[in-house]
């Protein structure tokens, strides 16, 4: 029982300094420091140290909280939409813009590495039967991959600024790339080992197999 205890008191520590760090984060800046993120959990700083080992293991932490909390129901909402292309439209769309409204927190997880596409694939792998019936009635491109819409995700976000809060460039930039979603004869390259996202692509990339 006194294990018990500890491990619940542990989990609960660990929450409330997930969630003192999306607030931190989202009033003070990328800036603060752990310190201020322990004394708004009501922990102290070596907890912190001692649950997440450093300042960017608390941060993604905190990201990955914030989207399974934020991004995932946006996500699984789309598996009801008539349209299933307008799904897929929307769940991104809705997925950028309540990213982009926590633009500390977005900051702060680039910095420590946290934002990946492989992070994004995760949670946006629901998609994958809405992907397959706009396939399936023509309305999207007949190669496109989940993986491709964590991409989409991603790299639209690398679009929203700090300094910039007011701007909608990020809309802009996910219509353009949407667009190029639609039904297309002519192929997608394949993913490239040596490209961008190939770090967060284990045996996700190179030549398509040949076909015997």
């Amino acid at each position: 029982m006194r294990e018990q205890r500890r491990r619940a008191d542990a989990l609960r520590n660990s929450d409330r300094i997930v969630r003192a760090a999306i607030t931190a984060l989202h009033e003070s800046g990328t800036a603060v420091p752990l310190e201020e993120i322990a004394r708004r959990a009501g922990v102290g700083i070596a907890t912190v140290y001692r649950r997440f080992g450093d300042r960017d293991g608390v941060i993604r932490a905190s990201f990955e909280t914030y989207f399974v909390e934020e991004i995932e129901p946006l996500v699984l909402a789309a598996r009801g939409a008539a349209d299933p292309r307008q799904g897929l439209a929307e769940a991104l769309a809705a997925a950028v813009e309540t990213m982009a409204a926590h633009r500390a927190l977005l900051a702060a997880a680039r910095e420590a590495g946290a934002f990946t596409v492989g992070l994004a694939e995760r949670f946006v792998g629901p998609l994958g039967d809405v992907l397959a019936a706009a396939k399936a009635r023509g309305l999207i491109r007949d190669d496109l991959l989940v993986r491709d819409l964590a991409a989409i995700v991603v790299m639209t976000l690398a679009t929203v600024r700090m300094s910039a809060e007011d701007s909608t460039d990020h809309r802009r930039y996910l219509a353009l790339l949407l667009d190029g979603a639609r039904p297309s004869d002519e192929p997608l390259p394949h993913l490239s080992c040596e490209g961008f996202f190939a770090k967060d692509a284990p045996g996700k990339c190179g030549p398509p197999a040949s076909k015997s």
